[in-house]
């Protein structure tokens, strides 16, 4: 059976991990397979229509979308037949995801794909993992577009940043406090649904009992536990851990939109679950979320080339269906964390089809904020995450900005720039949080993507329908937005318009409304 190397699959080890052993031949995994879209470029003009802010004939249901661009009946035909001559089974099929899952063990699935699965030890634990590419067979080649899943590495962090002591000057807001500081039109989100990826950890009912009645919000608002991939809610008592990400998120949308329903997706930390948990999201016909929040990310460089193209793809199907994508730009700065040095932006906030959502400091005084600059404590402390992608293009509502660089000068936006709005996302102007029991103080720009998602449902909620893919609106008329020329994020500094810093700006949430 003659094998093709499928194109965008490579992988190298982590940064400071050595291989310790082949992997168990008998260890059970899944596997998710990416089949092609159906109708890709009917789909890609649609998508760029609503990019220029052109109607296209209003949002599309699930269900045509399904008939449209989900995976053809000839390509999943082709997939079950290879699983079942590689011995694997097919334990999840989704046509408008176009996902497949498949179960096997270890050798099977080195057999089925051309892999090598090894061990891997590093300094943040180990993996099993693969170097090289995927290979598949001719009847699969230019249906397959992605495989994950047999490399389990963790595939992202999460974005906050607890505060340790409170500094000179530091102070705290509840989510309701900074929804008015930040102007937002009344409403409760009722009738909308808010979807939140979460990659591990859990919630605990009582605390967020506790965290709205304390609000007076009560009762609180209902929220669903989505399991993807064998994801569970699973608190780990560890408030510094995932479970800070869990709660925040919830805790920042339930607040801002308290009769919104929420629906919580957990997936496993892998390319795999992340991608799983984002297009169940997204086709989800029972939840419907209008708005996804996604707080959790890594460098670009970190990712395979199918995995960015999964998950931009995926946004893409979101832009059709009008479901928002909140992205948290990250809270590395301009290096995005990286230490081998240059700039780096997160994923996905990178994708041009998300709201990348980046950090400032607010200063206030009564109920208005007297000053806002970009969130940098150093290094140590975090800052705004910001930059320019090396892999998407320039979409077409970013074109003709200026980079301002904090040494000095300027040049044009050649591809993606990231952030596109931003909002509070200090430590020492954060925000008041329960966690595991105890009530703390959270910043980074885990905050900023469900703050600006909580934003998303009330107006929804409001207006009667999905505002959706909203870039482009935002972008043509950026007045709604506060602009922040103070500060940097490293490399790169806030100037008048958009930056790579804050993006746009924060929200003035009634004029953000009223472009809707």
């Amino acid at each position: 059976m003659a094998k093709n190397l499928l194109k965008g699959s490579e992988r190298q080890p982590l940064p400071g991990a050595k291989p310790v052993g082949k992997a168990d031949p008998a260890e059970r995994l899944e596997v998710s397979v990416l089949l092609r879209r159906s109708n890709e470029d009917a789909l890609t003009e649609r998508v760029k229509q609503i990019g220029r802010g052109a109607g296209v004939g209003g949002h599309l249901s699930r269900d045509a979308f399904v008939q449209r661009f989900g995976a053809g009946a000839a390509d999943i035909a082709a997939l079950r037949q290879f699983a079942a001559t590689s011995g694997l089974a097919i334990v999840q099929e989704d046509a408008g995801r176009r996902t497949l899952v498949l179960s096997g063990n270890v050798a099977q699935f080195n057999a089925a794909f051309g892999v090598d699965l090894e061990r891997f030890d590093h300094p943040g634990g180990s993996y099993r993992g693969r170097v090289g590419s995927i290979q598949i067979p001719d009847e699969l080649q230019g249906r397959v577009e992605a495989v994950l899943g047999l490399d389990n590495r963790p595939a992202a962090h999460t974005h906050f940043r607890t505060r340790r002591a409170a500094t000179g000057g530091a102070t705290s807001f509840t989510p309701l406090q900074i929804a008015q500081l930040y102007n937002f039109p009344p409403g409760t989100g009722k009738g909308e649904c808010v979807g939140i990826i979460e990659l591990g950890g859990g919630e605990r009912s009582a605390d967020l009992k506790t965290y709205f009645s304390g609000l007076g919000i009560s009762p609180g608002p209902a929220v669903t536990v989505v399991a993807v991939d064998h994801g569970k809610n699973q608190p780990t008592g560890n408030a510094d851990g995932p479970d800070g990400e869990v709660m925040l998120d919830i805790e920042m949308v339930g607040a801002v939109a308290p009769q919104a329903h929420i629906a919580v997706y957990f997936a496993p930390n892998t390319d795999a679950g992340f991608l799983d948990a984002i297009t169940t999201a997204i086709h989800d016909t029972k939840n419907k979320p209008s708005v996804i929040s996604i707080s959790w990310g890594g460098p670009e460089s970190s990712w395979t080339q199918q995995a960015l193209t999964g998950f931009d793809q995926a946004f893409q199907a979101a832009a059709a269906l009008g479901v928002t994508i909140c992205v948290a730009s990250g809270d590395g700065g301009s290096s995005d964390g990286v230490t081998s040095g240059g700039d780096h932006v997160d994923f996905p906030a990178s994708s041009p089809h998300a709201l990348a959502c980046g950090g400032t400091s607010i200063r206030v005084s009564g109920n208005a904020i007297t000053a806002e600059s970009v969130w940098n404590d150093g290094a140590a402390g975090g800052a705004g995450g910001g930059g320019v992608s090396t892999v998407f293009a320039l979409p077409a509502w970013q074109e003709g900005l200026i980079v301002t660089l904090t040494a000095g000068g300027t040049s044009g936006l050649a591809k993606r720039g990231v952030p596109d709005v931003s909002g509070d996302a200090d430590p020492d102007t954060g925000y008041q949080v329960r966690i595991d029991g105890t009530n703390t103080v959270i910043g980074g720009t885990s905050a900023v993507a469900p703050l600006w998602a909580g934003l998303i449902a009330r107006i929804n909620g409001a207006k009667g329908s999905p505002v959706g893919f909203i870039n482009p609106i935002l972008y043509a008329t950026p007045t709604a937005l506060r602009d922040i020329t103070q500060g940097n994020n490293g490399d790169f500094a806030a100037s008048p318009g958009w930056d790579a810093c804050t993006g746009l700006g924060s929200p003035n949430g009634t004029k953000v409304a009223a472009l809707f």
